[in-house]
């Protein structure tokens, strides 16, 4: 088993309002959806018009593209000249599933009221030679075939000097894309990108193509007369490019993964589109569910560019209408894409090779560049490598390099993926002065940079983000667990109460499963096969995984792991997170993906790990007082975090003592009271002149260390003067109250309500739950 284990927290059960589960189970064929309920609560979706629209898409009103406003406008007035003086436009499109499908709904909605080939074009960079967004020669090359506008998709907000140029050769720019904004708007006709708006907006995180769409939706409604085909039909390229894409799927950008899901699923029964139904077929074939795009349709349309480089036929499989061109074009997609994943694990395996030889207890960012190594898919390895070793990783090649165009300066290019939230281009944007080019967003960017500039780039980026975190080593990889099952709790009808939850993606991840106390049979492993039946090297282990709830096995999977690194038979007890799926392959099956694995809490060699598990004692909302020995440490104040109760936890642990929770909620307990009687006591004091303790006022009002701070802050915004030591404190009224008081009473009646609901969630959550989940806390 793979030593390098991350930390596992097991997200809490939470007590549902009875309208919410209700809610959930009309959409659920044959079971309660207690297990759906319980994700959706977890994740956020807690009001009942988010939940309708969360489950049901029609239930969800969509903004106008027009939301965009004043940009939006200057767009479709700037395509309407184009329409009527018949220019020569140009989309400027990217080589990632994002760009790929975006360029080719703005070929298909833009080619309504342009005529394609003649009117209208597309560019689409290529990955191995040039970087992601517009570029000079590109340019200079449209602008000689007589291309007087160019729209961008997925693309360009941040190229500047690229767009100056063209402006300069008498092309105009409408810039469509949704990554990081410049500090000052761009010298174009309009820029449509969501990040304009702020992070709550329900379109703030449209991906490229969902952009794309929308301003192909304001031509639509702007001249509804022109176009012959129907708006929608282009709904399932959208959800192609979203669900691919690194973006959270809420608000509108779920809506329309929703609607274009509907639409994508109808191209095997009812055909418009050749090529995605030859994808979806090839999907099926390999096991992978068309609609799960994550792993099915997203990484085989990557993998066009990441392999070939040149993207442009990727278009053209997506649109055409010819079926036997399409078949040809989805096969050699599918070897791409095989070859992906060979080349992919091959090149992590020399990455983790060479991270042998640094120190990574001093490395805050992993850099590493190699000549051999294949642009196309340091992405996707730099991603596997920050997670799996907890740090920003940037991976470069000189394999394929391009030359600055003033000078012969050797490029190394790559990319970089993020890990703990840190933002990944604020980083890479740090060290500008070293780079050639970049671009991206927080979680993900391209880059190159002089080859010469490397070293010093390294030391630089690691300097940067040691000022930022101290040390990348304080940061835990986290593993989020979201359910606790059994093996006899796999299958139909717990995949159908989850599917509930798709289209994943961030911030609504696949579900992660924790089966306890597991094994092992029917071990085998080899490598897959391409779609000309050759053998590549790209190992996965078949198994059946094993608990005391069953007598026979459920089927299970384990990409790029031998059967080695798995221990076999029921002596070899483990817990195991997994993600629950469905096999399309032949008559299809359910079976686990495994994601992580180690060794169960109860075998022989982690016994010291049982003397986590202390006895809780349950005298929770209990009228008469219990009389409790001696030996039993008692927390007699409910906990308004997890953090506070584990603590005590770990003392009784540490001390081998029972732990008794004697505490109760009070259900009549009113935040608005309590800052009126806050503010009574404060004139009390002051009137008396006399001197309370802190844990005094926290006991009186119930107030944790958070609330009290704010309380604190709220009396001095009243106009108290407050004078305080490490235990007492003093209160004396000496002015008036400030303006933004009012700002500070919020602050404390919301965090009044939050630690009030937190203490009805840990006096009503069973014992045997608590119990569990704070045994899983204590050994991670």
């Amino acid at each position: 088993m793979d030593t390098n284990q991350n930390r596992w927290q097991v997200s809490p059960i939470a007590f549902l309002p009875p309208w919410f589960v209700d809610t959930v189970n009309r959409y659920c064929q044959s079971s309660q959806g207690t297990y759906a309920a319980q994700l959706l609560w977890q994740r956020g979706i807690q009001s009942s018009e988010e939940l309708q629209g969360f489950l049901d898409a029609n239930n969800y009103q969509p903004l106008s593209p027009f939301e965009f406003g004043y940009e939006m406008k200057l767009a479709i007035k700037r395509l309407e000249g184009a329409i009527k003086n018949q220019e020569k436009v140009t989309i400027w499109g990217d080589f990632d599933a994002d760009g790929i499908t975006a360029s080719s709904v703005l070929w298909e909605g833009l080619g309504q009221f342009f005529i394609p080939d003649i009117q209208l074009n597309y560019y689409i960079p290529n990955r191995s030679t040039e970087s992601h967004g517009l570029n000079i020669p590109g340019i200079q090359k449209l602008a000689t075939e007589g291309t007087k506008l160019i729209v961008t998709c997925d693309t360009g907000s941040t190229n500047l000097e690229e767009i100056n140029y063209a402006n300069s050769l008498g092309v105009d720019v409408i810039v469509t894309d949704h990554h990081t904004l410049p500090e000052e708007r761009p010298n174009v006709i309009s820029i449509i990108n969501p990040r304009y708006f702020s992070d709550d907006h329900p379109l703030f995180s449209l991906s490229g193509v969902a952009v794309a769409y929308k301003l192909v939706e304001a031509l639509y409604l702007t001249f509804p007369e022109i176009p012959k085909s129907p708006l929608e039909n282009l709904l399932d390229l959208v959800a192609i490019g979203l669900i691919a894409d690194l973006v959270e799927l809420k608000g509108d950008c779920r809506y329309l993964a929703q609607q274009g899901l509907k639409k994508l699923q109808q191209q095997l029964t009812n055909t418009t589109r050749p090529g995605v139904a030859h994808l979806l077929k090839l999907c099926k074939r390999s096991g992978d569910r068309p609609t799960d795009i994550s792993f099915g349709i997203g990484p085989r349309i990557n993998a066009i560019s990441r392999i070939q480089g040149d993207a442009h036929f990727a278009v053209e499989l997506l649109t055409s209408k010819d079926d036997k061109h399409c078949q040809k074009l989805a096969f050699n997609t599918e070897l791409a894409n095989t070859r992906r994943k060979s080349l992919q694990q091959e090149i992590q395996k020399n990455v983790e090779k060479k991270l042998k030889t640094l120190d990574l207890s001093t490395t805050q960012v992993i850099v590493l560049e190699d000549p051999q190594w294949q642009s196309g898919v340091l992405g996707l390895v730099a991603g596997q490598i920050a997670q799996k070793y907890g740090r920003p990783t940037i991976l470069l090649t000189t394999a394929e390099t391009e030359k600055m165009s003033d000078n012969d300066v050797k490029l190394a290019r790559g990319s970089a993926r993020s890990v703990h939230n840190i933002d990944l281009y604020k980083l890479v944007a740090s060290q500008q002065d070293l780079l050639h080019r970049f671009g991206g967003h927080p979680f993900a960017a391209g880059l190159s940079i002089p080859v010469e500039n490397l070293s010093l780039f390294k030391e630089s980026i690691n300097r940067e983000l040691r000022k930022e975190i101290v040390s990348i080593n304080t940061l835990n990889s986290t593993v989020s667990v979201d359910l606790v099952v059994t093996v006899s709790q796999l299958g139909q009808s717990l995949f159908r109460e989850l599917k509930l939850l798709e289209p994943y993606g961030m911030g609504n991840p696949v579900p992660k499963l924790l089966i306890q106390n597991c094994w092992f049979e029917s071990l085998g492993n080899r490598n897959i096969k391409d779609a000309k039946n050759n053998k590549v090297k790209y190992i996965k282990t078949k198994f059946n995984i094993y608990d005391r709830s069953v007598n026979e096995g459920f089927p299970g999977i384990w990409w790029e792991h031998y059967q080695e690194e798995l221990p076999q038979g029921e002596e070899n007890l483990c817990d195991a997170i997994v993600e629950l799926d469905y096999n399309t392959y032949g008559k299809g099956s359910y079976e686990v993906r495994l994601i992580e694995v180690r060794e169960s809490l109860t075998t022989e060699n982690n016994r010291s790990m049982v003397k986590n598990n202390i006895n809780l004692i349950d005298h929770r909302n209990k009228d008469e007082t219990n009389q409790l020995d001696s030996e039993t440490e008692v927390l007699n104040s409910c906990p308004v975090s997890w953090d506070e109760l584990h603590k005590i936890y770990q003392k009784s642990v540490n001390n081998q003592q029972k732990l008794a929770l004697n505490y109760s909620y009070d259900e009549q307990f009113n935040p608005s009271r309590t800052v009126k009687e806050l503010i009574g006591i404060a004139k009390y004091i002051d009137r008396t002149a006399k001197v309370i303790t802190k844990e005094q006022l926290k006991e009186r009002l119930l107030l944790s260390d958070r609330s009290f701070g704010l309380a604190l802050d709220f009396l001095r915004k009243v106009g108290f003067l407050i004078n305080e030591d490490q235990q007492t404190i003093e209160i004396k009224k000496v002015t008036d109250q400030f303006q933004d008081y009012l700002s500070s009473q919020k602050n404390l009646l919301d965090v009044l309500k939050e630690e009030n609901f937190k203490r009805k969630y840990f006096t009503q959550i069973p014992l045997e739950t608590l119990q569990k989940l704070l045994v899983y806390e204590n050994i991670n």
